[in-house]
This record gives C-alpha cells, structure tokens and sequence, in this order.
C-alpha cells in the first residue's frame, strides 16, 4: 500500500465538521504515506463550528500529528439557517472518544482565505479537496476565487443520495441537506467532482467484530476510534435494523486510495435549492435522459471487505 519511492504523496485538503465518521476519515488520511494532508479546515454541520475546529484539533493530536494546520471556517450555511446533528454524533460530535482538550492550537487565518491562498499557490490540477461535511467553506472559497478551480485536481466529496432516498428527509443526504446551496456551486465549479453518496456508503456496513479489531489493536488511536464507533454505530443500527451501520465518511479517503474498490459513472448531479419539500435532494441523471452535461463522478458500488480491510490496516498505523 506505500507509495513507490519516487511517487510524490498526493496533496489534499481535508474539509469536515467532525463527526465520529469524519474523524475515521481524518485518521486514515493522516496515517497514509501515499497522502500529504496540507491542511484541516472545519466547517459547522454535525455540531457548530467550535465543537468541529476543537475535534479536528483534538484529532490531529491523536494521530501524533500536531505540525498538520487546523483552520475555523464558516459557522453557517451560506443562505440558510444550520442545522446540526447531535442526536447522531452526541453534543460533542465524537462522543465516545475521551479525548483530553487539545494542546493543538487552531491556526489564526480563517479557513478559506487559507484554502484560496493554498490553491491559487498551487500548480495545475495539483490540490484535491475532500469535503466530508457540509461544502460551505468550499462553495466560499470558489466564489470569491471562482480561478482556483483550474488548480484542483479533484473534488472528492461524501454527500448525497438517490437510488435509497436521504437520510435527514426522504430526499436529503446530511452534508448537502445542510447547505444546498453550497454543494450545488461545487457541482459546477469546473473541476472534476467525484460524489461517494448514500448509495454506496451504505453498501458498506461496519461490523461488531470490525470495531472490536480496531480496540485489539493495544493503541490510544485504536482504543478512541473503536469507542467512537459503538457510540456511532448505535443510531443507524436503531433506524435501518441492520446489523451493522455505514460508515460514510472514510469512504472518501479510500476512494483516493484504492480507486479499485468502486464503481460509478460519470453523470449530471444537480442539486435542488429552492423546494420546501425536497430541499438538498441530490437529482442524478444515471440514465442520461436530460440534455444536461456530465459534471460528476457518481460512485454506487464498493468492495465493502476492502474498505473495511484497508482502514484497519491505516488505523494500526497510529499511535
């Protein structure tokens, strides 16, 4: 799984409002040789905007990090009101860890000036941004420097839904529900967009035995994921039935990881704004019956044993 040894690590940006499922994700990237994580920008969305800049910094330092930058960044949509998710996440957001309060300090510059700077610094088709959250800090930073898009090489986001419905309203998927209107401007910014939504998140669905592997693991990193976990995991166990419950958010960093894993298309995402009734509902044209273009890669299918396997095998690689 380690990178060749003349492969530059892959540059991204990992954009979150950690979130149990996020802080999986901010783990397996951070202990991956194969990616250079410039830097964590948090966005409000599972719990307000302090709550997820304070886990993001708690997590860095759990992973024996602390030299990777923490970023604040908007505390609310960009034309809506926030809507968080403790009754999922706990009032902390990583309910279950036990973390102590980070020595990790946020950085002073707000997290979208930083990622504009980053990006327009950047060469062509360089940074990958992976959004693990709402996309408010994103949609921001290509407004006010719509020029960045030439310099990311990818937009890999966890977000949306559409063959099995939303999981916040019938029709809405959590991080786009949140901020429509962010995700909608991401969709047509002019990068490459891949979407990893509901519709394969939840092909993919932890297991008792899974999470009691990561706590075998004798580390402080293991024992805070699996205690995460059980926290996590009890809530989409109660909704679906289901023995195990999806782990969304990691998926992201696999997908950069081992490409291999999934299966999608390339389609028309467009994603509705204005309904009351079906706000944030992500509208996939996988048949290819409308005249609008492709502007996603819209991936529906994964290798669940192979994801669970390789985030195992990048969470025994922390402390």
């Amino acid at each position: 799984m380690s990178a060749p040894s003349d492969a530059r690590p892959r540059p991204i940006i990992i954009d979150t409002d950690p979130g149990q499922d996020d802080a999986i994700a901010i783990l397996a990237a951070l202990a991956s040789p194969e990616l250079e994580v410039l830097g964590i920008t948090a966005v409000a969305g599972n719990v307000p905007l302090a709550l997820t800049a304070r886990n993001a910094c708690m997590l860095v330092e759990l992973a024996g990090r602390p030299e990777v930058p923490v970023f604040a960044g908007c505390d609310r949509p960009l034309r809506r009101e926030l809507v968080t998710a403790e009754h999922v996440h706990g009032k902390t957001g990583i309910d279950g860890a036990d973390l102590p309060e980070p020595a990790v300090a946020l950085q002073p510059r707000h997290a979208v000036d930083w990622m504009a700077e980053t990006v327009l610094a950047a060469g062509e088709r360089e940074i990958t941004i992976c959004p693990v959250g709402p996309m408010t800090n994103v949609a921001t930073m290509l407004e006010a420097a719509p020029e960045a898009a030439a310099n990311i090489r990818e937009i890999v986001c966890m977000g949306g839904g559409f063959f099995g419905g939303g999981n916040t309203t019938p029709t809405a998927e959590f991080n786009v529900f949140v901020d429509p209107d962010a995700a909608q401007i991401v969709l047509h910014c002019g990068a490459p967009v891949t979407m990893l939504p509901l519709d394969v998140t939840h092909k993919a669905l932890m297991e008792d035995a899974w999470i009691n592997r990561v706590r075998g693991l004798g580390t402080s990193t293991g024992a805070a994921a699996a205690g995460m976990l059980d926290f996590y995991e009890r809530y989409d166990v109660d909704k679906y039935g289901t023995t195990g419950g999806p782990l969304h958010d990691p998926n992201v960093i696999a997908y950069l990881l081992r490409p291999d894993l999934y299966g999608g298309r390339h389609c028309n995402v467009e994603v509705e704004t204005d309904s009351p009734l079906t706000a944030g509902m992500t509208v996939v044209d996988w048949w290819d019956v409308t005249d609008r273009p492709p502007n996603c890669h819209y991936i529906t299918d994964v290798d669940s044993n192979g994801f669970y396997e390789l985030l195992y095998d990048l969470l025994g690689r922390l402390p």
